[in-house]
């Protein structure tokens, strides 16, 4: 799968999300509704299911990491774009092994200024950034394949 499918699938997985968010109707039938044609090829649309549903399966884990690494930032007043853009990275750093961190973080970052705002981006990279060290000297990031590790 290209970059650029890639990307496509990330954003698709982010709009799911966002009415996830805001509709609490199911994943599926969002995901349906909203897939009409939208991504380029079953490997797209393949990836951004499992983006959404480990989304969905880990949020509190993810809101717990956000938390943590939000010091300074009240929970409830954070984006939900923000939110659901930082689960989607977390979920990639924690659960995608073939997925090297340096991409996952860039990717999350340009998908923020692309739908939320510059500030949003800085704020995200902080947070991943901080969650990928903690990942990193806690033996908990598990990646796989070269250039992997690199960041």
């Amino acid at each position: 799968m290209g970059t650029t499918s890639r990307r496509q699938a990330r954003e698709f997985a982010l709009r799911v999300l966002y009415a996830y968010e805001m509709t609490h109707n199911t994943i599926e039938s969002i995901f349906q509704d909203l897939l009409m044609g939208k991504l380029p090829d079953e490997n797209s649309q393949q990836f951004s299911k499992q983006l959404v549903q480990f989304a969905v399966k880990y949020e509190s884990e993810f809101d717990e990491l956000i938390r943590l690494k939000a010091l300074n930032w009240d929970f409830s007043r954070i984006a939900v774009l923000d939110k659901v853009i930082l689960r989607l990275g977390l979920c990639e750093l924690i659960y995608f092994e073939d997925i090297p961190p340096k991409v996952t973080i860039n990717e999350a970052i340009e998908i923020a200024k692309k739908y939320s705002t510059e500030k949003s981006s800085i704020f995200i990279n902080g947070i991943l950034d901080s969650v990928l060290q903690e990942l990193r000297s806690s033996g908990r990031l598990k990646k796989s394949g070269r250039g992997l590790l690199e960041i």
